[in-house]
């Protein structure tokens, strides 16, 4: 079971810590037949031959590791990860009916029960374990035997459910050593009695929004602290926080630092550094920031700490990076949406041209980028671009000027509600474009400001869940803000911080006293799509960072208490 991690006095990142436990592994493991004429590796180059293995299928050649599916259908060892299905933590994952068992040596090297000693009788321990038919302990020959031939130490195949590889002896030993690191020591943060979380605040961010973003996490927390107290006052509360929680994650409380960055961004890797020097947390809970997150987001990397949620405008967009999990993609995910969506209508527009115009700004340039990144991939001819700069305005003569001079199939305007005001005599145009689009989140709440004659004309971008659907969900988040307010509130951070305290609290019930950070993450990205409040819908898969992928198109309706007005589906990456 779960080993707790000591007291941290002084700051180790972990990638030093476990070059150390290569280090002793590999002088005290086992030497496979013909490995002892290779030249000995550094503890360093081992551990990284033995993760790329692992993660990417590649030899310490640099040349492709060779698997067999079925037994003898040869396939490239890129493309059946031992990853992808026992994942980054090396834990194992159940999807469905299939489950991948463990495959890190700490549990690998013990005999598989079908319970979890200490565990029985917690339901949650109880269904997992039997998902797995017991085995005795693997030793270094028997899981050589099992990766090359697909034999496990009770003798039965798994060449129908797991690739084979063929492997040379010292690069076996390379794999299996890495094995041996993997999962094997708690992360940071975590002690028998506690695990510490921060939360990162940029200073000068609005008052309100900080407060939106802290309150429903702040008070999952004391919710689970008060479960801890109670339960050891009351046997009653005990086998409920027993059968729910198991003995090991009731009796911890949970903490939650703020670690505020303040003056320019170039200086924040210094104090986070410092931060967590001070106070090694497991994770970084949320956080909150007006402009950049990069610098959060490249420290949470190099330091493999899980960043769950942060509340941000321009997540750092990669498809590489690992330990932050955003909402989305930000407002440029609404520039890719647009482009999807007239994708799908361009035959209508008989090869006439699409114009954007976009405002010289952070925000008008992430809806443009977004647009033209996923446009150039239709194979259609590029947009006709028109920039904005700072202090120029978009007025009806520069609107009438684009019409008449470029005759535009689609027009998109990325700026803020001061553009609508261009819009005023559109009705009169007997040769408007037959398509409008702007940002529903750059004109913010003058969107529900614009003249009845115009609304027809005018489509928004808007990725979130319409106002009138969300409006159910209302209950869950008044339930974070006991005697508080609602209105007090960012309504939109509130409930977006409530899908984070969410998402915390299932992923450590799912993790089964297994308190390691790239667990974490992989119990949230086995997690099924979800339908929480602001989003369409709430998942992630395997190496995704983003939450809610999708957008929709929209009008608003008519009246005097207008509401929006879906025109297309949810728009999905």
């Amino acid at each position: 079971m779960m080993r707790s991690s000591q007291t941290f006095t002084v700051f180790m990142t972990k990638v030093a810590i476990v070059h150390v436990v290569v280090l002793l592994l590999l002088a005290g493991a086992p030497r496979f037949s013909g490995a002892a004429d290779q030249p000995a590796l550094s503890a360093e180059e081992a551990y990284r031959l033995g993760e790329r293995m692992y993660r990417e299928g590649i030899l310490p050649s640099g040349e492709p590791m060779q698997a067999f599916v079925n037994g003898d259908v040869p396939v490239s060892g890129t493309s059946f990860t031992c990853v992808s299905c026992h994942l980054r933590s090396g834990l194992g994952s159940i999807e469905g009916q299939v489950s991948a068992p463990p495959t890190n040596g700490r549990l690998l090297y013990l005999p598989r029960e079908p319970y979890i000693k200490g565990y029985e009788h917690v339901p949650s321990f109880h269904n997992y374990a039997v998902y797995f038919q017991p085995r005795p302990a693997y030793t270094d020959e028997t899981l050589a035997e099992l990766i090359t031939s697909g034999v496990d130490p009770t003798g039965r195949s798994v060449i129908k459910v797991m690739p084979i590889y063929d492997l040379e002896d010292r690069d076996l030993e390379i794999l299996i050593a890495y094995l041996k690191t993997l999962s094997d020591k708690t992360s940071p943060g975590v002690s028998e009695s506690e695990i510490k979380f921060a939360t990162v605040i940029v200073e000068g961010t609005d008052p309100v929004a900080v407060e939106s973003m802290l309150a429903p996490v702040e008070f999952g927390i004391a919710r689970k602290n008060s479960l801890t107290n109670a339960s050891a006052a009351n046997p009653r509360v005990a086998r409920m926080g027993y059968n729910m929680l198991g003995p090991d994650l009731l009796q911890k409380k949970f903490s939650l630092s703020r670690w505020v960055l303040k003056g320019p961004s170039s200086t924040w890797r210094a104090q986070l550094d410092a931060y967590y020097q001070a106070e090694p947390v497991f994770a970084l809970l949320g956080g909150i920031s007006e402009g950049d997150w990069e610098p959060v987001h490249r420290f949470c990397e190099e330091n493999r700490i899980p960043n769950l949620l942060p509340i941000v405008d321009y997540p750092v967009i990669s498809d590489n990076d690992w330990y932050t999990f955003y909402f989305s993609r930000g407002v440029r995910q609404e520039g890719e949406a647009a482009a999807r969506y007239l994708h799908g209508m361009y035959d209508l527009f008989s090869g006439r041209a699409i114009v954007q115009v976009s405002r010289d700004s952070r925000k008008g340039n992430a809806l443009a980028d977004g647009f033209r990144a996923i446009w150039a991939d239709t194979g259609h001819p590029a947009v006709i671009d028109i920039f904005l700069k700072e202090g120029e305005q978009f007025s009806q003569q520069r609107l009438q000027e684009i019409i008449s001079e470029l005759k535009p199939a689609a027009l998109i305007v990325w700026d803020d509600a001061a553009a609508l005001e261009a819009f005023t005599g559109l009705p009169a145009l007997a040769d408007r474009p037959g398509l409008i689009l702007a940002s529903g989140t750059y004109v913010g709440k003058a969107l529900w400001t614009i003249p009845e004659p115009l609304r027809e004309l005018l489509s928004f971008t808007y990725p979130y869940r319409l106002p009138q659907d969300d409006i159910r969900f209302d209950t869950l988040a008044l339930k974070v803000l006991p005697g508080k307010k609602y209105s007090d509130y960012d309504q939109k951070i509130i409930r977006q911080s409530y899908i984070t305290n969410e998402l915390l609290g299932n992923a450590l019930m799912d993790m089964r006293g297994e308190y390691y950070r790239d667990f974490f993450f992989d119990v949230i990205a086995m997690m099924a799509d979800e339908y929480y409040p602001l989003y369409e819908r709430v998942g992630f898969g395997p190496g995704q960072r983003y939450a809610s992928k999708g957008c929709f198109i929209v009008q608003l309706g008519k009246g005097e208490n207008p509401q929006l007005e879906r025109r297309s589906e949810w728009v999905t990456r």
